[in-house]
């Protein structure tokens, strides 16, 4: 199964090893995410730091490990599907705008986030972390 992982299910992961940690972790899921996804990681680092419990080594590691999982999709690649993006999610939530682009632009079985803001637009799948737990 091919998903669009959203930045909070990756900061789940990294915070705790969860539900969240054992999805990127399986071989039943190839994970593709965004630029923003490693953006918004290290703008709340601290935040992450505080609530993992966890050095900076320890978090660097984990975020090398997580992202051995999870394929960076470059912006260059999303960009022809963005303005059809934008129409979609824009007037929901804009800060997820690069998701719905990217799922536009692979092939992909949707997005995996338990943000309801995905969830108010109907151009693309949604899948949350409960839905994926039955197929582990």
């Amino acid at each position: 199964m091919i998903l669009i992982a959203d930045t909070n299910r990756v900061m789940a992961a990294l915070i705790k090893d969860s539900v969240s940690r054992k999805i990127i972790f399986s071989d039943k899921f190839l994970l593709l995410t965004v630029e923003l996804t490693k953006k918004e990681i290290e703008e709340h680092r601290s935040e992450i730091l505080e609530k993992a419990h966890i050095t900076e080594t320890e978090l660097d590691a984990l975020i090398s490990i997580l992202f051995s999982h999870i394929y960076v999709v470059e912006d260059r690649i999303i960009v022809s599907r963005f303005e059809e993006a934008k129409r979609i999610m824009d007037r929901i939530d804009p800060n997820d705008t690069a998701y719905i682009a990217l799922s536009l632009v692979v092939e992909n079985d949707g997005v995996w986030s338990d943000d309801g803001d995905f969830q108010k637009q109907k151009a693309v799948k949604v899948w949350k972390t409960s839905d994926l737990v039955q197929q582990l």
